[in-house]
């Protein structure tokens, strides 16, 4: 058929494939996290309001369930196409020309900052573990390095992702097909 547009490699589909669902299979895990946020807030509201007992977990529980859920939501919005872009500009774009600025943007700016954070964050969270870090927020003082771990894994599922993004990314400027259409998400 003259004109249509070269299907990309199995192996290389089912590899975007394979990483784009398990981005979307962790994080609606993820997800769960809200359980437990919403759940804290809940009865600290309860119990500060209605009792005039204010719990001494309740403001720990909502910033580790927050942080957490928002840092390792950052590869599932990655997916998503959620994150910041200059749409005025970027809609202009053909496929191609945003398969060449995403993929030098992704080997240039992301895998390097990525790399980085999730060194660093590593050694962070060891570290808090090594030292049994406790949260000071409040007197109940609950371990902190388990937050502090979900920082390398949020850089890793986000570099696991931008993986497959890379891959679309080089598909597109290579070939001037997009291989996937993220939904446009406004806030």
């Amino acid at each position: 058929m003259a004109g249509a547009a070269a299907a990309p490699p199995a192996t290389y589909m089912a590899m975007i494939r394979a990483i784009d669902r398990t981005t979307e299979i962790l994080g609606g895990a993820f997800a769960l996290l809200l359980v437990p946020l919403v759940l804290a807030n809940v009865v600290e509201v309860l119990m500060r309001y209605f009792l005039r007992q204010p719990t001494a977990w309740a403001a720990d529980v909502t910033v580790m369930s927050s942080g957490a859920l928002f840092m390792v939501g950052a590869a599932y919005a990655l997916r998503k196409g959620a994150h910041v872009r200059t749409d005025m500009l970027w809609e202009k774009f053909s496929d191609r020309k945003k398969g060449i600025v995403d993929a030098v943007a992704f080997v240039v700016f992301f895998f390097p900052t990525m790399v980085i954070l999730f060194s660093l964050s590593l050694e962070e969270f060891l570290f808090a573990w090594e030292m049994d870090e406790r949260s000071t927020l409040s007197s109940w003082q609950p371990p902190v390095w388990p937050l502090r771990g979900v920082i390398p894994l949020a850089a890793a599922l986000l570099m696991l992702q931008g993986v497959s993004e890379l891959m679309k990314s080089f598909w597109a400027a290579r070939t001037g097909q997009a291989l996937d259409r993220a939904e446009k998400i406004e806030i």
